[in-house]
């Protein structure tokens, strides 16, 4: 009688019950951190385009700022609704940048300093994003990165205008 050899196998793979974290995904209890970190940097950015736009008289500056505020209130808004839905408290805090930047002057040295704030928050969103599972959430944050680089290179074109 000639024996069968047998037949290869292997183990039954259990990755798709595996929780996110361990498949390298943010918990909610790195995600919350994040968000309210980036909401005191945004309600930061917001203050100090809405201070600025009430300080110049220039209309090219006065109209950067004033989207510059416009942007950053907006990322607020969505940051608060992503904090509020994961069932954490939002921060009330205004980030210390916002000191930092108002006694910045002249304005495109101000402006200079905007961008590097806004530089890091695209860092921040570029570290996060692929820690990002929520496909919602993952959109949301992924749009305010793209934002904030294009808001850094308008800032750059005001600075180099004549």
């Amino acid at each position: 009688m000639v024996e069968k050899p047998p037949e290869p196998s292997s183990p039954v793979c259990y990755a798709g019950e595996a929780s996110d974290v361990y498949m390298g995904y943010a918990s909610r209890d790195e995600l919350i951190p994040f968000l309210i970190e980036l909401l005191e940097a945004e309600r930061a950015g917001a203050r100090v385009g809405l201070k600025t736009a009430q300080e110049t008289d220039d209309p090219a500056m006065k109209a950067l700022f004033q989207a510059i505020q416009k942007d950053e209130a907006k990322w607020c808004r969505m940051l608060l609704r992503w904090i509020k839905k994961l069932e954490a408290a939002p921060s009330c805090i205004v980030g210390a940048f916002y000191e930092k930047a108002m006694a910045v002057n002249p304005l495109p040295d101000r402006i200079r300093f905007l961008n590097r704030g806004q530089g890091w928050v695209v860092k921040k969103l570029r570290e996060m994003l692929p820690k990002v599972r929520d496909d919602k959430l993952h959109a949301d944050l992924k749009e305010m990165l793209e934002s904030h680089v294009a808001n850094i290179a308008t800032a750059e074109a005001a600075i180099a205008a004549p």
